[in-house]
């Protein structure tokens, strides 16, 4: 099974970090262009939480449903319930490193869908496109938490 870690430092404490995932807004600030995403369902954050959304690669939609589990002041984790991958796991860990600086810690465990249903987590979940994705997040979030 494929893992994919990434790691970096936001100028906001934790509660401020966590407010900012928390956010039905979000998604829509962490899709890097050229993909577009319509969120159908986004709720509070808390355990159990289900989001709902559709990723647009272009004229191509995917949708994807997923809950959010052990959610708590250190982070969350996000648990594919339908989508592109067979499996998708995704933690969001926020590490506190003073009153004013956060360590947010991605770690993804995914596998990709076998034959042809698996070509679109194949393009989109390969190590460069994953790290292209984090590195623009990273450059988002800190830009949205140094305000």
């Amino acid at each position: 099974m494929p893992l994919f870690d990434y790691r970096f430092r936001v100028p906001a404490s934790r509660e401020a970090v966590l407010d900012f995932h928390a956010s039905p807004e979000v998604l829509r600030r962490l899709t890097p262009p050229p993909m577009i995403v319509r969120i159908h369902r986004f709720g509070e954050m808390k355990e159990g939480m289900i989001a709902e959304f559709t990723l647009w690669l272009g004229p191509y939609p995917i949708r994807w449903r997923a809950r959010h589990e052990n959610v708590g002041p250190d982070g969350f984790t996000d648990v594919q319930l339908s989508g592109p991958a067979s499996k998708w796991k995704h933690r969001h860990q926020f590490v506190a490193i003073s009153r004013a600086e956060t360590e947010i810690r991605e770690h993804i465990e995914y596998e990709h869908k076998p034959g042809l249903a698996g070509i679109v987590s194949r393009l989109l979940f390969n190590r460069p496109s994953l790290r292209m994705l984090f590195v623009y997040r990273s450059w988002v979030t800190r830009r949205a938490l140094a305000a």
